[in-house]
């Protein structure tokens, strides 16, 4: 019998209005994600794929309800997420944390290193006053960062260290499930290695599952266990990471993976055409066909259904003759 995901979301969507005029009337709506769905396993990375605009970081924050769904279910620990009022959600936050995407806003300058990782102990009551100091130096040793640290401002701190703060404030209440939001865009590239290398660490050694989120598929196959491909808030494929990257099935996917630079690689670099369409008025049918090499006329009819073409590996396109 398999194991019920600690994560499941199921046709998952987010439209926010839009507003014009004196009297705020509303005009249309803007489709940030637009049923979604995907599972995530107890101490699995699913990566995150898609270009900017394209509903990822919506998609994270939506998950843990700090932005609300407009509709879909979000299911943790069998336990209905959406349903949860202000206590059921304080507990949640217990299990589920997020790691955003810029360190240098993700701390408050005014506090200590200390403080800032003691905070949600302190709000969540997991320890005492006497107890803090040795939580605190050990979340640092988690993160290789010295113990005194704590005594630091985040100014005094590089943008690699800052980063390490922020997982370490995200660990500090023991959770079981992380979403990493572009945790390593904003630093430098030989920096990002090594954060990367401290999160595929954390996965092993504490058992974390985790939602990465990127648009680097390079970074997501390291690290990542299967890979899911967004576009303009709809899910194109999904599947494990090796199978996702050597023999994408959707030719978005194919475009992405295209444009990472490798020196060994023979594939041809696909441009795509165009520009992203509004997400204020989508197209018809496959949203992607505007750009897509490959589009049919029978592409504007219909949504594509999302079908697996392999074991475990799943596209939303109705061609079978490419790729």
């Amino acid at each position: 019998m398999t194991a019920e995901p600690l994560l499941q979301v199921r046709r998952l969507s987010k439209l926010y209005d839009i507003r014009q005029g004196l009297f705020s009337r509303l005009v249309g709506h803007v489709r940030a994600v637009d049923d979604v769905s995907f599972d995530i396993g107890t101490s699995e990375v699913l990566g995150l794929a898609g270009e900017s605009g394209s509903g990822k970081t919506t998609i994270g924050r939506s998950v843990l309800r700090l932005v609300e769904p407009t509709s879909g279910s979000i299911r943790f620990e069998g336990k209905e997420v959406t349903a949860f009022d202000r206590p059921q959600l304080r507990d949640f936050r217990r299990s589920a944390q997020i790691v955003f995407q810029d360190p240098y806003a993700s701390i408050d300058p005014t506090m200590s290193v200390g403080d800032a990782i003691a905070e949600p102990l302190r709000v969540q009551g997991l320890a005492s006053r006497s107890e803090i100091p040795d939580r605190v130096e050990k979340l640092l040793t988690d993160v290789a960062l010295p113990a005194d640290f704590a005594r630091r401002r985040p100014s005094d701190l590089s943008g690699g260290q800052r980063q390490r703060v922020v997982i370490a404030r995200a660990l500090a209440v023991g959770p079981r499930f992380i979403v990493a939001d572009e945790p390593v865009s904003a630093l430098d590239v030989s920096i990002q290695a090594q954060i990367i290398s401290l999160l595929e660490d954390l996965k092993s050694r504490l058992g974390l599952a985790m939602l990465f989120i990127s648009h680097d598929l390079a970074v997501m196959e390291y690290l990542s266990d299967r890979i899911a491909v967004v576009y303009l808030g709809k899910l194109m494929e999904i599947g494990p990471s090796r199978d996702v990257v050597a023999t994408p099935k959707h030719p978005y996917t194919e475009a992405l993976i295209s444009a990472v630079p490798d020196p060994s690689s023979r594939r041809k670099r696909i441009i795509l055409k165009g520009d992203v369409p509004s997400p204020v008025s989508p197209p018809s049918g496959c949203v992607f066909r505007t750009r897509c090499p490959y589009a049919l006329p029978d592409c504007a009819a219909a949504v594509p259904a999302t079908r697996e073409v392999r074991p475990g590996h799943f596209k939303a396109c109705i061609r079978d003759d490419i790729l």
